[in-house]
């Protein structure tokens, strides 16, 4: 029995050896996805801020024309979706780069 395990043992080490250290490598187009991405980041981020511009200034539009407020849901909506879309477009910035 012992040299059963001993040949097992020897067997094994010898197999370990020869098994290298494997360098990591990246996928093949790993570059394009990673680049498309950055892309998606950067254009979230402009229509983030396209989004508060434009809640800001409809907001100065209605009370600078003195009429009341024709549609406070969107421009909240804007506001609120310009703020969340800024917020993910910087956090997809630092998770990335």
């Amino acid at each position: 029995m012992s040299m059963i395990l001993a040949t097992a043992h020897d067997m094994y080490g010898t197999v370990l050896a020869q098994v290298g250290n494997p360098t990591p490598e990246a996928p093949p187009i790993s570059d394009k996805i990673l680049q498309m991405v950055r892309y998606l980041t950067w254009f979230v981020l402009l229509s983030g801020i396209a989004a508060i511009t434009y809640a800001g200034g409809r907001f100065a539009w209605e009370k600078w024309t003195g009429g009341g407020l024709q549609s406070p849901k969107m421009v909240a909506g804007a506001m609120l979706g310009g703020a969340i879309a800024t917020s993910a477009g910087t956090i997809m910035n630092a998770v990335v780069g």
